[in-house]
C-alpha cells in the first residue's frame, strides 16, 4: 500500500473563500493509505514547495496528492519539488480544487464536499500509480492513407516519391495508395504532374 501525502491549498481566498480547506485536509486524513494531511495558505510558494518535502522525507511518503489549483498551473511544480528529494515526479497527482470546485459553487458547504470528492479521486489515483521513467521512442517516419479523395493525394503526391514505373495520375489515387503501401520513401523532392516515375 502507498504511503501518500495530502496538501490543501488555500491560494489564498480563491480556494479558502468558497472552501472549507481545514475540513478537506481533516476529512482526507482518514482515507486509506494517507499517512500525512494538511493545509497552508499558497502550496506553490517556496515555503509550501519546503513542506511537502520535508513531509516526503519524513513520512517516507510514495505519493502525494496536492488539492490546489489546475495542474496546467503547477504540476509541474511539484513534481520538480518532489524530484528533487527522490521521489518519482509521476507518483504527484493534482486535484484541482480552484477551477473545478471554488470557482463554480457559491455555496461552502456543497464546494467543501465536491473538494473531498476531488481529493478522493486523485488519492484513489496515486494508490494505483506506478513509477514513470520518462524516455523517448524511435518513429519511423511512413503514412499510409486510405481514401481521402484527390486533395490528399495532391499533398502525397507533392511531398512523397513514389517508385512505380507507370506515370502517376492525380485522379487515380487509389492506385497511389495501393503503390504507396509497399514502396513509400521519405521525401526526397516535390514531384509535379509531369514527373515521370
Amino acid at each position: 500500500m502507498q504511503r501518500i501525502g495530502v496538501f490543501v491549498c488555500h491560494c489564498g481566498t480563491n480556494i479558502a473563500g468558497t472552501v472549507d480547506v481545514k475540513s478537506v485536509a481533516e476529512a482526507l486524513k482518514s482515507e486509506p493509505g494517507v499517512v500525512f494531511s494538511t493545509d497552508y495558505q499558497y502550496m506553490c510558494s517556496e515555503a509550501g514547495q519546503n513542506m511537502v518535502k520535508d513531509a516526503i522525507k519524513e513520512y517516507n511518503l510514495t505519493g502525494v496528492v496536492i488539492c490546489s489549483c489546475s495542474p496546467r498551473m503547477h504540476e509541474n511544480t511539484f513534481r520538480k519539488a518532489a524530484a528533487s528529494v527522490g521521489l518519482n515526479p509521476y507518483m504527484v497527482e493534482i486535484a484541482n480544487i480552484r477551477e473545478q470546485c471554488s470557482w463554480i459553487h457559491k455555496d461552502m458547504a456543497t464546494a467543501t464536499e465536491k473538494a473531498v470528492i476531488l481529493g478522493r479521486t486523485a488519492i484513489a489515483k496515486v494508490q494505483l500509480n506506478t513509477p514513470l521513467v520518462a524516455g523517448e521512442s524511435p518513429v519511423t517516419k511512413r503514412a499510409l492513407v486510405i481514401g481521402g479523395g484527390n486533395s490528399l493525394g495532391t499533398f502525397f503526391i507533392g511531398h512523397f516519391s513514389v517508385q512505380s514505373p507507370q506515370p502517376v495520375q492525380m485522379s487515380s489515387f487509389t492506385n497511389l495508395a495501393l503503390r504507396l503501401i509497399f514502396t513509400l520513401k521519405l521525401p526526397t523532392k516535390p514531384l509535379t504532374s509531369s514527373t515521370s516515375l
